[in-house]
């Protein structure tokens, strides 16, 4: 049992670092509550899971092409300036009593999803935190024991994802509306900064080619 908090503490671990879908939780829970933070981070969560199977089924070679690095590169360099534009363009019109579920729960979802599945960071990051865990408990455990511990690093990226809601939706209670705008405009600046990351990047491998 102990190993098995472990793997949940893992998932937990690599939840942690603040990066794009972390900034986008903290901006869409002040803005709305906790039902589209948790869904910003589902979507990403989905993504990892995805990430997870290309991992452990072996598609990493095709995922490391040049052409797909790239793409994913340069698409999720689009997704993070047209997110971080959004958050700065609606940071005036941030009001902490009215402004909640304004935006479809959807949205939330979909913008997680496209943050966490177009970062190639995410696949090389799960590429050597799951992959070296793969080849670590393969020797010694059996393919269901496998399966369990990948689930227990999923349910730790979930919890992760519910106290991120939990505390962005309750920043909101004692926030003023300008204060809000501020947080909006900086989350935003945040986004737009790694979509500018990701841009570079992405034309850095599209010139080497």
């Amino acid at each position: 049992m102990s190993v098995l908090f472990s793997y949940v503490f893992l998932g937990l671990s690599l939840a942690a670092p603040i990066g794009p879908v972390n900034a986008a939780q903290l901006d869409r829970g002040i803005k709305f509550g906790f039902l589209h933070a948790w869904l910003v981070g589902v979507g990403a969560v989905i993504a990892d899971g995805i990430y997870m199977l290309v991992v452990y089924l072996g598609l990493v070679t095709f995922i490391n092409t040049p052409f797909i690095q790239t793409f994913l590169w340069l698409f999720g360099c689009f997704v993070l300036i047209y997110t971080g534009v959004e958050s700065i363009l609606s940071a005036g019109t941030v009001h902490v009593q009215n402004h909640r579920n304004r935006e479809p729960l959807y949205k939330a979802f979909w913008s997680g999803f496209l943050m966490s599945i177009t970062n190639p960071l995410t696949i090389l990051f799960w590429l050597g935190i799951y992959g070296s865990v793969l080849a670590k408990t393969a020797t010694t455990s059996t393919s269901s024991e496998l399966i369990l511990y990948s689930a227990a690093i999923f349910s730790g990226l979930l919890i992760w994802d519910i106290a991120m809601a939990t505390v962005s939706s309750g920043f909101r209670k004692i926030m003023t509306s300008h204060l809000l705008a501020y947080i909006s405009v900086i989350s935003g600046l945040s986004l737009i900064g790694f979509g500018i990351y990701f841009g570079i990047q992405g034309m850095k491998l599209l010139l080497s080619h």
